[in-house]
């Protein structure tokens, strides 16, 4: 039996409630201080205002997403006509700067907003120049730093990351600048020191749970545009995870981003608390083989949420048909459901990645319809991710609004769809599907995430994952076999036709890629009806024709996941009513 072991465990004194503490004295009475944190506002202003007593003149600003902190905390916005944003562009990180301003542009409503890249002279003091002009005409100039360290990631790779940094005015006007170590910094570093320091031994998988504890006194910070949120919690989960993965990647002598890489399930359970200390503990747990609780939903068709792993079951079981099965590495059951009909057949799954849920419901949705058909000729396989879903589960109990990229991939630490063929693990379900049905269209609902992706302690932008940093509106991939091009341009010209009619698709869509080009520069995927998309041969993969979808749904409920969920549908509906009819290679 696998017991808990403890690799690490330590908390971290707050870096505002160090300032108070270091600078909060009688001999810096008259002293100006600035200080960059990746902390969150209101305990920034605690600390102002606790320096204040003490006669010292504080302004403590975010490190993290500065521009951003600086338009929704310091901007006057009262008679604005029009801002320049000057961004800093570097030979290595070009847009870099510019997708950390990301949405402030769209914060300031109806106020025209041109953006314009700079070199800096000094790669070492990174600055915004922001210039507001008033309706009056007049010009209100502002300089908005930047601190960033230079550094080697955990792979031993350079990278340019968000940094604390303290700059002390003595009363007589003496300046002092120096580096601010803070504990979000500490964190990062003491969690990738322990997973060098820890002697991994044998073959993979090293563990079956790797879990990174932390809890963080850093309040989210919501941004009044989409479903984006300011939260340092969300972006350490997100390089814990990653940076664990890549690791692991390099230890196993792997490509960087190789997906067949199985190192074992790792966790990062980043939980926010209000206090003066963070705390680590990063343990190696037994596989945990609970399903969470999730509320029931009644109407699939209005669910704002994603279901219970027993209420997709039973959902399966009212399909009728022949049940397939095979398991997880946890013991948990993957299944899907065969109808034999006259039709073409179908493959349908969902939950590869299990916190892309959208596709889930959307799954369902379409395989109910579809069962009412008599001609109908399916197989659907809603949850391939079932370990996955779990640890989406678990995590969302305490943070419902965060990505949670650790419920991405299987127990085993790997994407299904790289497991080898004739195991009896998730990657089985799809085989006996495809054995079963003889289906020549696979569709394979995924998501992506709804707000704004990234890394901030490795550079910022999530290596690997550039294209999806940033949401780019319902996104298509068509994957297709030698000989089946012309199929499946077919295939993605009349289903893309098709989803144009659904009611706000084609307009949602219009308004996300307009801001990614502003910060991510022009969308280089071909675009058709109004939904961009990349198209490429593929022999390895078990139908000669996929058709995958990727709506921005990682962290979506209420309404806007009913509407993620109804366009998962209305692919699936309109997929599987043209491949009936859709011009096959000969023999076909």
């Amino acid at each position: 039996m696998i017991v808990s072991t403890s690799l690490f465990a330590q908390t971290f004194m707050r870096t505002t409630l160090e300032l108070v503490r270091d600078y909060g004295r009688n001999e810096y009475q008259g002293y100006s201080l600035y200080a960059w944190v990746l902390d969150d506002r209101h305990a920034r202003r605690r600390a102002e205002k606790a320096l204040s007593a003490w006669g010292v003149s504080a302004r403590i600003r975010s490190a993290y997403k500065p521009l951003v902190n600086f338009v929704m905390e310091e901007l006057p916005t009262v008679d604005l006509a029009g801002v320049t944003i000057k961004y800093p562009e570097l030979p290595d990180a070009p847009r870099r700067f510019l997708l950390e301003a990301y949405p402030a542009g769209a914060l300031l409503g109806d106020v025209p907003v041109s953006w314009e890249a700079f070199s800096p002279d000094d790669e070492k003091t990174l600055v915004y120049r922001v210039a507001a002009t008033r309706s009056t005409g007049a010009v209100d100039h502002y300089t908005v730093e930047a601190p960033n360290k230079t550094h080697k990631d955990v792979i031993g790779q350079p990278q340019r990351s968000p940094c604390g940094w303290l700059r002390l005015v003595s009363a007589q006007g003496r300046v002092t600048d120096k580096a601010l170590n803070t504990e979000y910094e500490q964190i990062y570093d003491a969690a990738i020191a322990t997973l060098q320091a820890t002697d991994w031994k044998g073959e993979p998988p090293y563990f079956e749970e790797l879990n990174f504890s932390l809890e963080l006194p850093a309040t989210d910070t919501p941004v009044d545009y989409g479903h984006e949120t300011i939260s340092l919690a969300e972006a350490m989960h997100e390089d814990l995870y990653f940076s664990a993965l890549e690791f692991f990647q390099k230890l196993a002598g792997l490509p960087l981003g190789d997906r067949s890489l199985k190192p074992g399930q790792i966790v990062p359970d980043i939980r926010i608390t209000d206090g003066s200390e963070a705390r680590l503990h990063i343990r190696l747990l037994p596989l945990n083989s609970r399903n969470p609780k999730r509320p029931r939903v009644e109407q699939l068709a209005t669910a704002p949420h994603t279901l219970a792993a027993q209420q997709i079951s039973e959902l399966v079981a009212e399909l009728g048909g022949e049940s397939l099965h095979s398991r997880s590495r946890a013991g948990r059951v993957v299944e899907a459901r065969y109808k034999a009909g006259t039709d073409r057949p179908v493959m349908i799954s969902a939950a590869q990645h299990a916190n892309e849920t959208s596709g889930l419901v959307g799954a369902l949705r379409a395989a109910q319809s579809l069962a009412q058909q008599e001609e109908s000729h399916f197989v659907i396989s809603p949850l391939e991710n079932p370990d996955g879903y779990a640890v989406q589960g678990r995590l969302t109990e305490t943070q419902p609004h965060h990505m949670h990229h650790a419920a991405r991939y299987t127990a085993f630490g790997n994407d299904l769809e790289s497991q080898p063929r004739g195991g009896p693990f998730e990657h089985a379900i799809r085989e006996q599907a495809f054995q079963r049905s003889g289906a020549k269209l696979h569709l394979n609902l995924h998501g992506y995430p709804a707000h704004e992706w990234t890394r901030p302690s490795t550079g910022y932008i999530p290596r690997g994952f550039e294209m999806w940093t940033i949401p780019k509106g319902f996104f298509l991939v068509v994957r297709y076999h030698s000989g089946w091009r012309d199929a499946a341009m077919a295939l993605l010209d009349q289903v893309t036709q098709r989803l144009s009619q659904v009611p706000g698709l084609a307009d949602f869509n219009r308004r996300l890629i307009e801001l990614f080009e502003i910060h991510a520069g022009e969308l280089t995927f071909p675009i058709r009806h109004g939904f961009p998309f990349v198209a490429s041969e593929d022999n390895q993969q078990l139908a000669p024709l996929m058709l995958i979808t990727e709506y921005p749904d990682e962290t979506l409920t209420g309404d806007a996941f009913v509407q993620a969920h109804t366009a998962q549908m209305h692919t699936v509906l309109s997929a599987y009513e043209v491949f009936q009819t859709l011009a096959l290679p000969v023999g076909h």
